[in-house]
């Protein structure tokens, strides 16, 4: 904060000012009222609107006092063109004769303040008013900038994250059908072998009780191997997306109708991202909507993919989606952002929910 200073300390920094005006007179009179007020300053006097410019190009001031009426020209058309400047100062005007309305119009465009020459007395208040309005604008803008940041960074880590998950996911799910899978099939064919040609009763037992359990074991393999990456999302989007209806159909009851077109065409980060969110919205129907129906809804008009997964269930209230632990549907949305899309989520108690994603396509 600035602040007036009577003792003339000499570790009290400056401030500088650069007066736009045309009378001797009036510039000697504001350098005497800063004075008096105890505020230290550098005052540079000019009267030229290109020269003005010029001293805001070479140093930085910290404040323009100007008068509205100068010879050509106006205090409005110098704010006009000093605005444009990096680092460009607060405006307050000066003046002996501004009209109510046109003080009004100056402080619309970006005028800091206004102060009528009569009324000198009054300079120091408004000059350090100013100043303190223009310091807190810029923490402002220096918080906003830093928010930004932070913002820009959490999108580049959440999208580093996503396509980490995924291809720990997809490599995963490759050892799970090439080691793993092709393992407990090559003991399959062991064990069948033993149960044909085994003799003992007891033996034979023990062998086909053990093929009882390698089955178990290959199908919960196939399973958590096509929850981490289906090998139909090979095949395209609408194919996976097909499959993971069908799959979900035939495994909760309840009836799913897909309309999409025979095939799209999308990058395969934005392929992943749409899948899993119907992979998620499908999840959330099959453990809370006590749904019936379900209509998935896929694509690709006016440059974006769209995809709406919408069920009958018993929907949601505005409460249960801003949860501490809502994460799932966070999750979407962050998704959605690493691909430069957007999530929409529209619930009603009662009346169901509908979960839509769109994504702009190249």
């Amino acid at each position: 904060m600035i602040a007036p200073n009577g003792s003339d300390n000499p570790a009290q920094k400056p401030l500088l000012l650069l007066h736009l005006e045309d009378s001797a007179a009036d510039q000697r009179l504001a350098q005497i009222t800063l004075r008096k007020a105890g505020i230290i300053c550098n005052i540079s006097c000019t009267d030229n609107l290109q020269d003005f410019i010029k001293l805001l190009q070479l140093q930085r001031f910290d404040l323009v006092l100007a008068d509205y009426h100068l010879l050509g020209f106006t205090a409005l058309d110098a704010w006009e063109r000093a605005r444009t400047l990096a680092q460009c100062p607060p405006f307050v005007l000066l003046s002996g004769a501004i009209g109510e309305t046109a003080a009004v119009d100056a402080i619309r465009q970006g005028i800091a303040d206004y102060l009528l020459k009569d009324d000198m007395a009054r300079l120091p208040h408004v000059l350090l008013r100013a100043l303190e309005v223009h310091e807190a604008r810029l923490a402002k803008d220096q918080a906003m900038q830093e928010l930004e940041r932070s913002e820009r960074q959490l999108a580049e880590l959440t999208e580093h994250l996503q396509q980490s998950i995924e291809q720990e996911r997809a490599a995963i799910s490759r050892e799970i059908h090439d080691d793993i899978g092709g393992s407990l099939t090559s003991v399959k064919f062991d064990l069948s072998w033993i149960d044909r040609n085994a003799t003992a009763p007891e033996v034979k037992e023990h062998a086909r009780a053990a093929l009882e359990m390698l089955q178990h074991a290959l199908g919960a393999s196939q399973r958590i191997m096509m929850n981490l990456r289906p090998p139909v999302l090979d095949q395209g989007l609408v194919a996976a997306v097909q499959w993971l209806a069908e799959n979900f159909e035939r495994r909760t009851g309840i009836v799913v109708r897909m309309d999409a077109p025979s095939h799209i065409e999308v990058p395969s980060e934005v392929q992943v991202v749409a899948y899993r969110t119907a992979q998620e919205a499908l999840t959330n129907v099959s453990k809370y909507a006590h749904a019936t129906a379900v209509h998935i809804d896929m694509s690709n008009a006016e440059g974006h993919l769209t995809l709406e997964v919408r069920d009958n269930g018993r929907g949601m209230g505005a409460e249960q989606r801003r949860k501490p632990k809502a994460f799932g549907l966070r999750g979407l949305a962050e998704r959605a952002r690493t691909v430069g899309g957007w999530l929409d989520v529209s619930s009603q108690v009662g009346k169901g929910t509908s979960i839509i994603v769109s994504i702009p396509l190249p």
